[in-house]
């Protein structure tokens, strides 16, 4: 397994995993900021640079401002090339911007439809995708929140255990968040999707500052 962090230009509520030697770490446009602000050098800074200038001093790839990815698209494919199959994700949301914060969450889908999974951290929250799986959560935080949203098409065949509102071959369906604000009780949870793909999130403890 390689692990890659990407830092992008959103809102940054705390570092959860830190990168460690081997690691690949990107900054997505204005993220290598965040980059600075933590004291890590990034092996690459990617972007259009329309947000800020373009550093010096480091490995820079400089692509157009009108384009089909976004800059936080292009750095998750410059992790798959580099064969990682683990991404951890820090300012991919909040902001101004939700459409790129939809963008982002979207994304965790491509990552796994590829035999990577994305762990993108939001605040005190923390997102991934799962398709035709079984994932398994610990419980972190006493009554922990938990959604389940459906991506794409129908999502069927979905068991929630270790909830307080239990799933037993349900179908979840893009236009009714019936997944939404669900409560974390057994020590671990298991949500499985047979048929489809899901965006899972729950909740973390409180990051100290």
């Amino acid at each position: 397994m390689r692990r890659c962090f990407i830092f992008a230009a959103g809102s940054f509520y705390g570092l959860r995993k830190c990168p460690a030697p081997g690691d690949l770490v990107i900054a997505a446009d204005a993220g290598y900021r965040l980059c600075q602000s933590l004291g890590i050098i990034p092996d690459l800074v990617l972007g259009d640079f329309d947000s800020m200038p373009e550093p010096e001093g480091i490995a820079v790839r400089r692509v157009p401002v009108e384009k089909d990815d976004t800059d936080t698209m292009l750095a998750l494919k410059t992790g798959l090339e580099a064969e990682c199959d683990a991404f951890y994700l820090y300012g991919f949301t909040g902001g101004k911007r939700l459409d790129h914060t939809l963008a982002n969450l979207q994304s965790l889908l491509y990552l796994r439809r590829r035999g990577a999974r994305g762990w993108l951290y939001g605040d005190d929250f923390l997102w991934t995708a799962i398709e035709n799986e079984s994932l398994s959560i610990q419980k972190e935080v006493e009554w922990g929140l938990f959604s389940a949203f459906c991506l794409g098409d129908e999502a069927r065949g979905i068991d929630e255990t270790g909830f307080q509102y239990p799933l037993k071959n349900a179908v979840l369906t893009p236009e009714f968040p019936l997944g939404v604000s669900n409560h974390i009780l057994e020590r671990s949870a298991v949500v499985t999707v047979r048929d489809g793909a899901l965006l899972v999130g729950w909740e973390l403890p409180q990051k100290k500052a």
